[in-house]
């Protein structure tokens, strides 16, 4: 099961739906797209050739063939080229499949935040300048401990997504038998996401909680 926690307000409601999304799951809207484009472009030019077999464009153009004849002659004439350009158009295609593989198997972004910046007083820094930094995997570790001690849980897992302007977490919980979910849930969003909100210097830090059934090992049976 699992549980959306955000703090929305109706001026950034929009917002952050949209970052408590990214915390439930990992955005395929690039993906989507580029389906939904590629599979547009594919039916577009099937309606086109069954229009043009039908004789909507004139008997006439129905019965040529699709390509013109003097394209159809020259490739005829000079087979190189026609197959250059098959050559080419496939090395593109093949590139593009690759590149879209790449994205879509890329690994999830995990943002790294920015407490505090500044100037080094004294100048020990080249430039001066300096940045307070708290890794993706410190920040998740401790919401994962915090969420770990509280009544009923067994363990905890948790994972910071997003970006660096907008973040998000996604939490996983295994619950003892005997746990009050409600109990839980409240004390994960009062102490342990306060906590991390205050720490961290975010106004808002949308969370999508997993629950899980924390499935002990038997003990061992006496005869």
């Amino acid at each position: 099961m699992t549980v959306d926690l955000n703090k929305s307000t109706a001026a950034g409601s929009a917002a952050l739906r949209r970052r408590a999304t990214a915390a439930i799951a990992r955005s395929t809207a690039g993906e989507r797209t580029l389906a939904v484009v590629t599979g547009f472009v594919l039916l577009a030019a099937g309606t086109l050739v069954t229009l043009l077999s039908y004789g909507v464009f004139g008997t006439g153009r129905a019965g040529r063939p699709l390509l013109d004849p003097m394209i159809v002659e020259a490739l005829r004439t000079q087979p190189l080229i026609g197959r250059f350009a098959a050559i080419v158009g496939g090395l593109l295609l093949a590139v593009l499949g690759l590149v879209w593989a790449a994205h879509a198997l890329r690994p999830e972004r995990r943002p790294d935040l920015v407490l505090d910046g500044g100037t080094l007083e004294g100048g020990t820094l080249e430039g001066g300048d300096t940045s307070i930094v708290v890794s993706a995997h410190a920040a998740a570790e401790a919401v994962a401990a915090q969420a770990a001690d509280l009544p009923g849980v067994g363990r905890a897992r948790a994972r910071l997504v997003g970006t660096e302007a907008a973040p998000a977490v996604r939490v996983t919980l295994w619950l003892a038998d005997d746990a009050d979910v409600r109990d839980v849930l409240a004390r994960l969003d009062s102490e342990v996401l306060t906590t991390a909100r205050r720490s961290l210097g975010l106004t808002d830090l949308p969370a999508a909680v997993r629950l899980e059934l924390d499935h002990l090992q038997p003990g061992p049976r006496v005869a």
